[in-house]
């Protein structure tokens, strides 16, 4: 069975490779049903984390990775998902070839509070480069942050 790993916050492959470097980007899609939204201010570094929530009618788009279970172990640990800071659930993403099942990780924390300004730039700047729509991009980039 292939798995698959799908990201909503940071879409940067070059930052994945890090993470999960024998997982390639095999395309983009929607968690339909989803939305990116932050979370967990008094858990973050420097303001809100970035998380999905389920919420009707939204849609989240990601990068869809072919992801190797070594790196699986991997994205636990960089996620925090061993800590309890996130869980790793599977969602279905929504590609132009169909749908598949993705790993993904949501906050274990409440949803709400800012982001810092360099975080959200940096979420636009890579949903941007991963060929996100504008309207998508130029929603994030409006986003008021802490």
């Amino acid at each position: 069975m292939t798995l698959y790993a799908a990201y909503a916050g940071n879409l940067d492959p070059a930052q994945m490779k890090e993470r999960a470097p024998h997982s390639p980007v095999t395309g983009t899609g929607w968690i339909n049903g989803w939305r990116l939204t932050f979370g967990g201010e008094n858990v973050g570094w420097d303001g809100a984390l970035a998380t999905i929530v389920e919420s009707p009618g939204n849609h989240a788009y990601v990068l869809l990775y072919d992801l190797d279970r070594y790196d699986l172990e991997r994205l636990d640990v960089w996620e925090g998902a061993d800590t309890g800071l996130y869980t790793r659930i599977r969602v279905r993403v929504s590609t132009l070839d169909g749908e598949a099942l993705a790993w993904t990780y949501v906050l274990n924390s409440y949803e709400g509070g800012l982001p810092s300004r360099w975080y959200l730039d940096m979420i636009a700047d890579s949903a941007e480069k991963a060929g996100a729509p504008a309207d998508y991009v130029k929603e994030l980039r409006t986003r008021p942050t802490a």
